[in-house]
């Protein structure tokens, strides 16, 4: 598809990320109870409001798309094999971060083809942010009055590479080793796919993650990213692909120009 086919399906995705922002909020706005996964990762109330708003409308907007969803996927088992094309949704990723009420939680949502995310929209609640794209030169930054601002990757300064690494999941040592050959001018933490939005519009130039996460976690962030002129490849520099065995992801860097 090109981007303009694209359109309506990335309107879609934005509508269903501002509604699944409301959702969160108003969780976020009292008591949060937490539970757990079986994996003892936690989850709340916001989780599953926000996904049953997300399924809602993508269903009702492709409703010959498949959903690979966080919640869903945890209550029903993944696919065995990945369609050619398919919605990849996180409803809040960054759980530990909502909990923890520092803000950088987001809203993922991706369109995966051939492997590939060709769209992405990543919602910040806290911010009334939308960070979305599909296709190059696409990426932009919506505000909650819905003014549109370009963004777009940076290359490296001659100073060194701000770095941006997990909040959650920081191991200093691996990321020393990994940084070694680079010249790093400082180094900043986020929760979320807050990280590449931040590296998407120039903020930072490189996020590295070494340890496991789940497609739903990077699809969108990925799209917005290399829409804005960025990359992201494995650690060793192989293409970033999707509708894997499992889901699961490789450790991998995204960059900016």
């Amino acid at each position: 598809m090109n981007n303009s086919d694209l359109k309506p399906l990335l309107a879609a995705a934005i509508e269903a990320a501002i509604e699944a922002g409301r959702e969160i909020l108003d969780v976020y706005a009292g008591e949060i109870a937490v539970d757990q996964k079986r994996d003892l990762s936690p989850v709340t109330l916001a989780d599953g409001r926000a996904e049953a708003v997300i399924l809602r409308r993508l269903a009702a907007a492709t409703p010959d798309i498949p959903i690979i969803s966080e919640e869903r996927a945890e209550a029903e088992g993944l696919p065995a094999a990945a369609a050619d094309r398919f919605w990849l949704v996180d409803p809040l990723d960054g759980t530990k971060e909502f909990i923890r009420r520092n803000g950088e939680f987001t809203v993922n949502i991706a369109l995966i083809e051939r492997g590939r995310p060709v769209l992405g929209v990543v919602g910040i609640p806290v911010q009334g942010l939308i960070y979305a794209a599909a296709g190059p030169g696409t990426a932009h930054r919506r505000d909650e009055t819905g003014r549109q601002v370009p963004i777009g990757a940076r290359a490296c300064p001659a100073d060194g590479a701000t770095v941006v690494a997990s909040r959650s999941h920081a191991s200093n040592a691996e990321l020393d080793r990994l940084l070694e050959a680079r010249r790093v001018a400082g180094r900043t933490s986020a929760g979320s796919a807050l990280k590449f939005c931040l590296v998407a519009e120039g903020a930072a130039d490189l996020y590295p993650r070494l340890g496991p996460t789940m497609e739903w976690d990077t699809a969108a962030g990925q799209a917005v990213l290399e829409a804005a002129g960025g990359r992201m490849t494995r650690l060793d520099g192989t293409p970033f692909l999707y509708g894997k065995p499992g889901f699961l992801n490789p450790g991998f860097i995204a960059e900016g120009r």
